[in-house]
């Protein structure tokens, strides 16, 4: 008897089972990949399921890169496949009703807001995020595959300390206190006032109700606050991730290809990653290789070399 277990996150699974088990990672699926698995499996499964021929309805490639990108946000395609089958009861609803009289009813992506309804996932915009000091844009894995973190950071008179909240786990508070240590030890190098490192800084990571934590938005955390306290734009079409030490060196991360899919997914170009994740990049397919542009840091020198707009 062999018994196979599934999960979305290893944090969850008891540490004992976790260890008498042999763990297989399998990667979430490309926008590309849904849309092809959309096409030649849910999507026929689904109209039968309604009780319609295959040649009463077709539905263009553009329409199901619609309903991925616009109604869905996961790793797999269970959220796809529900879709699919509303809207393929909505249409066999219509030639029911005999509102269609058409043989063949086209679906294109006009008609999707209508057969769904209003979009359920909307993507924001990096360039109007990071278009003030202080904002910089992070990538992370969740259990739904990766995605877009928009960290943002402002000070204010008050009692020198650091205000943290969006639900930040222990290791990513930490990774927020490095972040400080870091500029306050290195202000001189980095150009920055000291008395501004004497007023009270805060630290959101928006999206609040949502748990986060892991150590990969160190250096995302460290160049929203260089960001701020120097008065400088971060590049609108750059993500990066990596860990922070308080002596400045960039560690590596874990979920390299999610993050890269999420950060092409939303529009940016270029991506930092660290120097010892350099040789994860072979799982990111090719043709997202091509598209970005990959900046291998050692050092938050590098990072910040990297991050800003030009003066």
């Amino acid at each position: 008897v062999l018994f196979i277990a599934t999960a979305n996150v290893l944090e969850t699974i008891p540490a004992p089972l976790l260890d008498r088990t042999e763990v297989i990672h399998l990667d979430g699926y490309t926008d590309l990949e849904k849309v092809a698995i959309a096409r030649d499996h849910l999507l026929p499964r689904q109209i039968r399921g309604a009780g319609l021929e295959p040649e009463e309805i077709s539905v263009t490639e553009e329409a199901l890169t619609a309903v991925v990108d616009r109604y869905t946000r996961e790793a797999g395609v269970r959220s796809l496949e529900r879709e699919l089958g509303k809207l393929t009861r909505k249409v066999a609803t219509r030639i029911a009703r005999g509102e269609d009289a058409d043989e063949v009813i086209n679906v294109d992506e006009p008609d999707i807001k209508d057969l769904l309804g209003k979009p359920k996932v909307w993507r924001d915009e990096a360039k109007d995020r990071t278009a003030v000091p202080g904002v910089a844009t992070g990538l992370a894995v969740t259990g739904a595959g990766g995605d877009v973190l928009f960290i943002e950071a402002t000070s204010m008179d008050g009692e020198a300390g650091l205000t943290l909240t969006g639900q930040l786990g222990d290791v990513m508070k930490e990774s927020a206190r490095i972040a400080l240590s870091y500029i306050e030890s290195h202000a001189d190098e980095l150009e920055i006032n000291p008395d501004e490192l004497s007023r009270k800084f805060h630290l959101h990571v928006p999206a609040g109700a949502v748990p986060k934590d892991g150590p990969s938005a160190g250096i995302t955390m460290t160049t929203a606050l260089v960001s701020l306290l120097s008065g400088r734009n971060v590049k609108h079409d750059l993500g990066m991730t990596g860990e922070i030490t308080l002596q400045g060196n960039v560690l590596p991360i874990g979920g390299v290809k999610q993050k890269v899919l999420a950060a092409q997914r939303a529009g940016l170009t270029e991506v930092i990653i660290p120097a010892r994740n350099e040789a994860d990049l072979d799982d990111v397919p090719e043709s997202s290789r091509e598209e970005m542009t990959f900046h291998i840091v050692e050092t938050i020198d590098q990072v910040l070399d990297k991050a800003f707009e030009p003066a």
